[in-house]
């Protein structure tokens, strides 16, 4: 035995020791990781409150808002912009002296 583990360190291959729990030592893990999960998506959800997801969700909807407010007023400046650029070309010469 003592050989074929002096080859397998050689050859680079690790033993990877096998961990047995009782079932009432799985259950208890278990039980463990389901009270974290839960507490944890009562986090994101909300649980009576408001949670993250839904604050994010707000959020998100306060900045498209406020993104399409913003267009508008980008597109009536360019509008403003574009009408006094066409403006002073088709005045350029009554604008220019000669």
């Amino acid at each position: 035995m003592k050989n074929n583990e002096e080859g397998d360190r050689r050859e680079g291959r690790n033993r990877i020791p096998v961990v047995v729990q009782t079932s009432s030592d799985f259950q208890l893990d278990v039980l463990e990781k389901l009270g974290r999960l839960e507490a944890k998506v009562n986090m994101l959800v909300g649980n009576g409150q408001p949670g993250r997801m839904r604050l994010a969700e707000d959020r998100v909807t306060t900045l498209e808002r406020n993104d399409i407010r913003r267009t508008v007023y980008d597109r009536m400046v360019a509008a403003v912009i574009a009408f006094a650029v066409s403006a002073v070309i088709a005045f350029h010469e009554h604008l220019v002296p000669k």
